[in-house]
């Protein structure tokens, strides 16, 4: 069975780091090509086009459905290497954060029109997870190809399960993202908080990290608040995308989230203030700024 993947982003690179180490053979595409050097010197092969990297699963960590979309068709692109290649029934695995509205549709619509099953997979553990193999892998999808993508997942993801059809995956994933959106927004405040009252952040994070409010976002971020350094991780940009998923949603489901809809506002703020590319920890510049706008 032939495995791609496509994306060499800040998860896609560490992953397929992963997945080559455990399959012993992968091929490779990124927009960047400079980004597919370090693993081509590991054994990967790296493919020009995405119809040079269809394969039998072609897996994809992209950021959203838009840009999947874009390496479906034409000449160099996964339907037409699909075909060249005969591979009748290709499995595409969407390991963005995508709407699971949106990826439900998607995933019908390749299935009728083109025979491929679309798997969605989104992923969370940031980074970090990424590098060190151990990411939560959420899967929504055909029952039938699951037992042929599941084992790969074990090669990036310690907890792998199943949650449904198409869009169930992303659906879990929009409940994560509440989760992690309403803490970093929370802990924000909470060292907003302790700064201006002169603690110390460092102190304030190991007795956080000691009680009920331990959580992987302290543990892995907790620095960016302590230096007040905010410019690397995954971006607000990116948070508010997700957010605006879980609008979506919520909507179709008839509920109302209204901690959400207060940090959904929170973060369309913060991008409003041209501070979209900073990690989303960066919030706390934007809750600090109101603040100082009240005085």
């Amino acid at each position: 069975m032939s495995v791609s993947l496509l994306g060499l982003g800040p998860m896609g690179e560490p992953m397929a780091r992963n997945l080559l180490a455990g399959l012993g053979s992968l091929t490779v595409w990124n927009r960047t090509a400079s980004k597919t050097d370090g693993l081509e010197a590991l054994g990967a092969v790296v493919a020009a086009t995405p119809r040079e990297a269809a394969a039998d699963v072609t897996l994809t960590v992209l950021p959203d459905l838009p840009q999947l979309r874009e390496l479906l068709d034409g000449h160099d692109g996964l339907l037409a290497g699909w075909a060249e290649r005969g591979i009748e029934h290709p499995i595409l695995v969407v390991h963005g954060t995508v709407s699971p509205v949106a990826v439900a549709d998607f995933a019908a619509e390749l299935a009728r029109v083109h025979g491929v099953a679309v798997v969605d997979a989104p992923l969370s553990g940031g980074t970090v997870g990424a590098h060190d193999g151990t990411l939560s892998i959420m899967v929504g999808g055909d029952p039938s190809v699951l037992p042929i993508v599941l084992p790969l997942f074990t090669h990036v993801g310690r907890t792998v399960r199943v949650l449904g059809g198409s869009g169930a995956g992303e659906l879990a994933k929009a409940c994560n993202q509440i989760v992690v959106a309403g803490v970093v927004s929370a802990v924000s405040e909470a060292m907003l908080l302790a700064r201006s009252s002169g603690l110390d952040l460092a102190v304030l994070r190991e007795l956080l990290q000691g009680g009920l409010a331990a959580t992987a976002v302290l543990r892995q971020k907790g620095d960016n608040w302590i230096d007040e350094d905010f410019a690397a991780g995954g971006s607000a940009k990116n948070q508010l995308k997700d957010l605006r998923f879980i609008e979506e949603a919520t909507r179709e489901r008839g509920l109302a989230l209204p901690v959400t809809a207060a940090v959904t506002d929170l973060f369309q703020e913060m991008i409003d203030e041209g501070l979209g590319e900073l990690d989303h920890t960066g919030v706390y510049l934007t809750i600090e700024g109101r603040g100082a706008r009240d005085d």
